[in-house]
């Protein structure tokens, strides 16, 4: 069966919910014999230094798209569709609702479309009001025209019954869980001390709230550091207005990073925290779980659907509430243990074989 993934912006190593998702996901896919699986990256996003052809059993294919944000997706999708009608492909794989707007335009070169949502994307602060229609229509049509629909959260699948999709399945994100690093060089040439820096890791993108967790971090007396692990695709007036910020007040900035020096982080951090207006289901959140960190989330929806204990949420986009429960969470110091959760609701593998069974059904 012949399947082509579209809506991400590519694998490995690129920046990204959905890529993370895509990166997991289809290399335990791809290992199944009956399973022909080609990803098309956005050639925006590819460099001398990830040019390839193939990873993990995954045919690699680079197609145009032009490195705007308004545009890229909804272009590189379309050529994408093309390439899967000239190719003889089962099935096309749609991620995201911008992508999905063309989830019509593939039924209509009679090819059977999966359609992913990992999100109300619209809810985003960077979109203006043309985006967000363009968004809200790329939902509705994914929904509407797609033969089968996976969402990642309770959330979404509430709230995408009005289109009345045909067939819809809820399959998670998910999470490996790791083996914690003993190296601590990267760490230490970043100043920082094992269990001595609390992290919060995403783009810098509003709805990501770093603004938010700036001001509480003036609020709190501690001897602990902060990183934010991450940057920004597009660079905006708000992700200058963060790395600024971020620099006057003595929080280290590591970039995006994957690998060992990730890892790293991860393995010796004291705190994660995540701030957000907005998420679908956030994989930084699984995998700052996978290392049995003490957590800190804002109480959307997104966040209170994975079974997390009450003293871990503040109330989104309070500033005092935020400051007062990492300062509790620092001086509880407490050891945490979410593997047998983690491997029961969020695992890539029980995620894989539910995914084949959509294509199967096909």
């Amino acid at each position: 069966m012949k399947i082509l993934i579209t809506g991400t912006r590519g694998i490995p190593n690129i920046l990204g919910g959905v890529e993370t998702h895509c990166e997991h996901l289809y290399p335990i896919i791809a290992k199944e014999k009956d399973f022909d699986i080609t990803l098309v990256r956005r050639s925006a996003y590819v460099t001398e230094n990830n040019k390839i052809e193939e990873y993990k059993n995954i045919r690699i294919v680079d197609i145009y798209s032009p490195k705007k944000k308004s545009l890229e997706a909804i272009i590189h999708t379309f050529f994408a569709i093309v390439y899967a009608r000239c190719k003889g492909v089962s099935i096309v794989h749609i991620h995201a609702i911008g992508p999905a707007i063309l989830a019509p335009f593939a039924r209509l070169l009679r090819l059977k479309v999966v359609f992913t949502h990992h999100g109300a994307d619209y809810n985003r602060q960077k979109w203006g009001k043309i985006a967000k229609w363009i968004l809200k229509t790329g939902e509705k049509w994914g929904c509407k025209f797609a033969n089968h629909c996976i969402v990642i959260s309770q959330t979404i699948q509430r709230d995408i019954q009005k289109f009345n999709p045909k067939r819809i399945s809820l399959i998670p994100n998910g999470v490996i869980i790791p083996q914690k690093s003993l190296q601590t060089d990267y760490i230490e040439s970043l100043g920082l001390q094992p269990q001595k820096y609390m992290i919060l890791v995403g783009r810098f993108v509003p709805e990501k709230g770093f603004h938010d967790m700036v001001q509480a971090y003036s609020n709190i007396k501690t001897d602990y550091k902060l990183v934010f692990v991450g940057d920004t695709d597009h660079e905006s007036e708000y992700s200058k207005h963060i790395k600024a910020d971020a620099k006057k007040h003595g929080i280290v900035l590591t970039g995006f990073i994957k690998g060992e020096k990730l890892h790293q982080i991860f393995s010796h951090a004291g705190l994660f925290v995540m701030p957000s207006y907005h998420e679908g289901l956030p994989i930084a959140l699984l995998e700052a779980m996978s290392y049995n960190l003490p957590v800190v989330v804002s109480d959307i929806s997104a966040n209170t659907e994975i079974e997390l204990p009450k003293s871990s949420f503040f109330e989104v986009g309070n500033i005092q509430d935020l400051s007062e429960k990492i300062n509790y969470m620092l001086t509880l110091n407490q050891h945490v243990d979410y593997s047998v959760l983690l491997q029961e609701k969020y695992n890539w593998h029980k995620i894989a074989h539910e995914t084949m069974q959509v294509y199967n059904a096909l």
